[in-house]
């Protein structure tokens, strides 16, 4: 992880944590992401946006736009278990690569929620993946 974007998710989930999400910007909906380091073993938690799908959470690992892809994204590949905060809640969650039927809708979906996401595909030549976390027990 880049240092200036290592620095920026630390601040950003001590803000989370302090405010229990209430800081974020409304517009775009923010959880925390909690991954074990594949060679650390460390944890390793970044800000994320997502949207919810039938008491799922899908992720986009868009890195801006790079041609790499994002270090928590390499990360759960080597171990899918992750811990999500949500407005001050822990969820358990397993985290799979979304399957190509439900992918281009997750997509769709989370560049209407995102725009942004658009932009970031056009500067990569990899596809974005998309994340779908399951929890490992029941949402409300």
């Amino acid at each position: 992880m880049r240092p200036v974007t290592r620095t920026f998710s630390s601040l950003h989930a001590t803000a989370y944590r302090l405010t229990g999400g209430r800081a974020q910007n409304a517009k775009y909906p923010t959880m925390l992401l909690t991954v074990t380091g594949a060679k650390t073993g460390k944890p390793r938690t970044v800000p994320v946006i997502y949207i919810r799908d039938a008491g799922r959470f899908v992720i986009a690992a868009a890195y801006s736009g790079s041609d790499t892809d994002p270090v928590w994204w390499r990360n759960l590949k080597a171990d899918p278990s992750a811990t999500l905060e949500v407005s001050g809640e822990k969820i358990g969650v397993t985290a799979a690569l979304a399957g190509e039927q439900e992918r281009p809708e997750l997509w769709r979906r989370l560049v209407a929620m995102y725009p942004y996401f658009t932009e970031y595909q056009k500067r990569t030549t990899r596809q974005i993946p998309v994340i779908v976390l399951t929890p490992d027990q029941s949402v409300g």
